[in-house]
């Protein structure tokens, strides 16, 4: 069955180009209303923004879509945003947390005013999207969000200490709203992206950056967004290759608390990370419980 989004209204930052430019012109292809959010300016020589170039090209399309260039980093311009989508198409159905920035440095070299701002414009810029979005889905009682995660947060990356922290950041953001936003039909999902944009030009030769370009990604974003969309998953897409991502949790094994306990977790580690029997839990809760049985058992 065809994905489609007539009669809903979409709301995708950093939508000027790149990724975000892409989940604008297919959710916009398959009919829903889009606000393109971008707080780029218009380049040297040029008379139309970013978002504005995105915009006509939806128009030309035959599409819908508006123009905002608020910074998800202004909380109250982004409240501005919401308020005007609102008013203008009576509703909103779908959140794309996609604007970042990039200040790559190794964690020695690093300004912490760096750091802080690639904290704001990710984890803080989707918490004040989020948090604007929220109250209109609930009443609604319809919602789709995904915040754009990242391997660097999954799994590490060099120089990308501020950029993993933030993206890792968004999955717990993710693993919480997915479980509050469940009874008023609110589905909150992770995109993992591999992608070429404008923050990993010169990066990977022309062979790697014509397998990942962003349009390859975006067919997972459309079913993350969708109305038989899962909730609390962290898909994984790059090159036309999708893939899930989870935080799992081992069967552990119990070793008291007497004198010898530290002793007992070095001698014991390698049965202590033993993937055998690992779950993916349904809530924090899980982990003292397993604890808790393993203490009962004594084992």
């Amino acid at each position: 069955m065809s994905i489609r989004f007539d009669g809903q209204v979409a709301i995708v930052t950093g939508a000027g180009g790149g990724l975000g430019r892409q989940h604008a012109l297919a959710l916009a292809a398959r009919g829903a209303k889009v606000v393109v959010n971008d707080f780029g300016r218009a380049a040297e020589g040029q008379t139309l923004t970013a978002a504005e170039a995105v915009v006509r090209e939806i128009e030309a399309g035959g599409g819908t879509a508006v123009v905002n260039a608020a910074s998800v980093t202004d909380a109250q311009g982004v409240a501005a945003m919401v308020a005007e989508t609102v008013q203008r198409w009576g509703r909103i159905d779908i959140l794309v947390n996609n604007a970042g920035i990039l200040r790559d440095k190794t964690f020695a070299k690093m300004d912490l005013a760096d750091f802080r701002l690639v904290l704001d414009v990710h984890l803080m810029g989707a918490v004040n999207c989020t948090h604007a979005v929220w109250p209109v889905m609930r009443a609604q009682k319809y919602g789709r969000i995904v915040m754009t995660t990242s391997s660097s947060g999954l799994y590490g990356n060099f120089g990308q200490s501020n950029y993993g922290a933030a993206k890792m950041a968004l999955v717990g953001l993710m693993q919480t709203l997915a479980l509050e936003g469940e009874k008023d039909g609110i589905r909150v999902n992770c995109l993992a992206p591999t992608a070429a944009t404008r923050m990993t030009e010169g990066l990977l030769p022309p062979a790697v950056l014509a397998r990942l370009a962003p349009e390859a990604v975006t067919p997972g974003l459309l079913h993350l967004v969708s109305r038989d969309a899962p909730t609390r998953a962290i898909l994984c897409a790059g090159a036309g290759t999708f893939e899930r991502a989870h935080v799992t949790l081992t069967r552990g094994v119990h070793v008291g608390t007497g004198p010898d306990a530290a002793e007992q977790v070095a001698a014991r580690f390698d049965q202590i990370s033993d993937r055998d029997g690992e779950t993916v839990p349904g809530s924090g809760s899980e982990q003292g419980s397993n604890e808790v049985a393993r203490a009962l058992q004594g084992n």
